[in-house]
């Protein structure tokens, strides 16, 4: 028997008993309900309604435009969609950094209005507070460490992270941090390969990797970019399962192509 048909629906001690199994762990993004029945039916184990919606969704060049409004919107499509997987949803930039009063009040809007199952949030030492205080409400906080998007004025541009010693080593310090308080997993994006494969062997909660190698407990990918959807982007770190830009490229042109003619609608498409 299958994982994807034994288990109903996936927790956080699923994915911490897949990572003491070996079990890896299959996610992606996903920001309407559409898409979200689609990927949580084919067997994901965890969907995250990441704040990358302000890319793909919206066209923005970085994460940090989108709202709390906007990510709520999105996470509850998402949400009515999906009976398995384990939903994840990004707080935006703005809505805890700084503030863990805040922080609280975002996580709180966001587990009560989307039906969410946890929240994610970026950075380790500096955001302390704010995690402690989310935990300590009972909601599940998720990690993300290495490139941080909604710091990219900060860093100034999207290349690998901790590539030096004393970024990795701090790197591991925030890992091990994000562990001990209490978070269920941790993204790790674009770091070093060996890197990553150190702070996964080091700590007993499961790792997510982007551009992080094989060595983390499980994989994510943005939607969009996995299905071939956005042509333009190409990562070393994108592989794409299929050439949707292509295939609705072409479907749009025939269908404009048999309304021109008047081929479409058909007799049998007609009352």
């Amino acid at each position: 028997m299958s994982v994807h048909t034994e288990i109903k629906r996936i927790t956080t001690s699923t994915l911490k008993s897949f990572k003491e199994k070996g079990i890896k762990i299959s996610c992606l993004t996903a920001y309407d309900y559409s898409m979200a029945s689609i990927v949580d039916t084919a067997g994901i184990d965890l969907i995250l309604v990441g704040d990358s919606a302000s890319n793909v969704m919206a066209g923005h060049e970085t994460t940090l435009p989108i709202t709390l409004d906007q990510i709520i919107y999105h996470a509850q499509g998402v949400v009515r969609a999906v009976k398995r997987a384990f939903v994840v949803v990004d707080l935006p930039f703005g809505s805890y950094q700084g503030n863990s009063e805040e922080a609280l009040r975002s996580a709180i809007r966001i587990m009560k209005e989307t039906g969410g199952h946890a929240v994610k949030m970026e950075g380790g030492k500096e955001i302390e507070e704010s995690i402690v205080r989310i935990l300590s409400a009972g909601i599940p906080v998720m990690g993300h460490l290495g490139l941080t998007p909604q710091s990219i004025y900060k860093f100034g541009t999207y290349t690998v992270r901790a590539k030096e010693e004393e970024e990795a080593d701090l790197l591991k310090s925030n890992a091990r941090l994000l562990a001990d308080l209490g978070c269920f997993g941790v993204v790790l994006e674009k770091i070093p390969n060996k890197l990553a494969s150190e702070v996964t062997a080091s700590i007993d909660i499961p790792t997510i990797g982007i551009g992080a190698g094989a060595g983390c407990d499980g994989q994510i990918l943005v939607i969009h970019d996995m299905l071939g959807i956005n042509k333009d982007f190409s990562p070393r770190f994108l592989r794409r399962y299929a050439d949707l830009h292509s295939v609705m490229s072409e479907a749009f042109t025939n269908y404009i192509a048999d309304v021109k003619s008047g081929d479409f609608p058909s007799e049998k498409e007609s009352y």
